[in-house]
């Protein structure tokens, strides 16, 4: 007979080896497997009710949301991101050919006021080519940044799904994700060291966590987005799109949110004499910034609170880590982490979880 302890360590070195292997067996799939768990997420509301409505059929409310996929959600996404990278093409043309004013005229007219005229005489008479040069570092960095942006795109729009074969393993494990994705999470659970009681409460707490992520900040940066894109296609700025993603993500910053996007707007219209659009956006800057205290809320009640701070390091480490996926995992996971630690604290607090 072997002893307990030797039993013990054989089993968790195998689980170790063996767990080892498949994580390096699973490396070119994670990405796949990524999308295939986000979808069947998104869409579990959706097979829940259509497989009602098909007399309990789950197989078939599975196969049927798994072949609507690529024409109701798939095609749009990919469509968005080639749409993104040509309207980049089209703003590094615009910075490219814009002239931005002849500097030495505004600065005589500023001289002739008497309080800015002597604080432009203290800086001496370079101050134009200063402004210029300040001028040409922008143009120059915004371009940067926008090719940066346009080979984001371009990736994101061809490897969403990644190759031929990813995109068919991605709706292969829709498709079972789907029909069993709560079964195979029931037999997940029940691993847990917990009475059943308390594990039911634990699920229930990060299905709330997950959703309040998903729903409450990604799905609200995306509206915010878009509210920014239609507010630059109004006013006639170019490449709306653009802006667009560049204020969905800007909404996962604590404080400054989509502000970063609209104001540095309502400055440009302002000065280049556009006064009518320069009051509309900042109108549309106020209207923007109060959906985020409105859709925030009613996208995460009666589920558990996410901090944004907690969201916005999800975002980065999560880009980071795992490529644009990881906007959406990277949050996910870190709230996670937060709200299994605030349940353990919970746990501890109550009389059933005292030891």
């Amino acid at each position: 007979m072997y002893s307990r302890f030797y039993t013990r360590c054989f089993v968790i070195g195998a689980i170790v080896v063996l767990g080892w292997l498949l994580v390096q067996f699973l490396g070119p799939f994670w990405a796949p497997m990524g999308w295939a768990a986000i979808l069947a997420f998104l869409l579990y509301p959706v097979h829940k009710r259509l497989t009602k409505k098909l007399r309990n059929r789950a197989g078939y409310s599975a196969g049927i949301i798994t072949g609507l996929t690529p024409f109701f959600i798939i095609l749009p996404i990919v469509g968005f991101g080639i749409v993104f990278v040509q309207q980049v093409t089209l703003l590094i043309s615009y910075l490219r050919e814009r002239q931005f004013g002849d500097y030495k005229a505004i600065l005589a007219r500023l001289e002739g006021l008497p309080l800015v005229g002597r604080v432009l005489g203290w800086f001496g008479a370079d101050v134009s080519q200063s402004i210029e040069q300040v001028e040409g570092w922008f143009v120059s960095g915004a371009q940067n940044l926008l090719k940066g942006a346009a080979a984001v795109g371009g990736t994101f729009a061809i490897g969403v799904v990644g190759t031929l074969v990813s995109f068919f393993l991605m709706l292969f494990l829709l498709f079972f994700l789907l029909r069993d994705g709560q079964s195979m999470l029931m037999h997940l659970m029940r691993l847990v060291p917990m009475d059943p009681e308390r594990r039911g409460r634990l699920l229930h707490y990060l299905s709330d966590v997950t959703r309040a992520v998903i729903y409450g900040h990604a799905l609200t940066a995306v509206i915010q987005g878009t509210l920014v894109g239609i507010g630059f296609a109004i006013a006639g700025m170019p490449s709306p799109v653009v802006f667009a993603v560049f204020a969905a993500i800007a909404a996962f910053i604590p404080a400054a949110g989509t502000g970063l996007v609209l104001v540095p707007a309502v400055i440009y219209l302002a000065a280049t004499g556009q006064w009518g659009w320069a009051v509309f956006m900042a109108v549309w800057t106020a209207i923007v910034s109060t959906s985020d205290n409105v859709l925030r809320p009613y996208l995460t009640r009666q589920r558990a609170s996410v901090s944004t701070l907690t969201v916005f390091v999800g975002v980065i480490g999560g880009v980071a880590a795992f490529g644009f996926i990881g906007s959406l995992i990277g949050p996910v996971v870190v709230a996670l982490i937060v709200a299994l630690l605030r349940f353990a604290e919970q746990e501890v607090r109550t009389p059933g979880g005292e030891k």
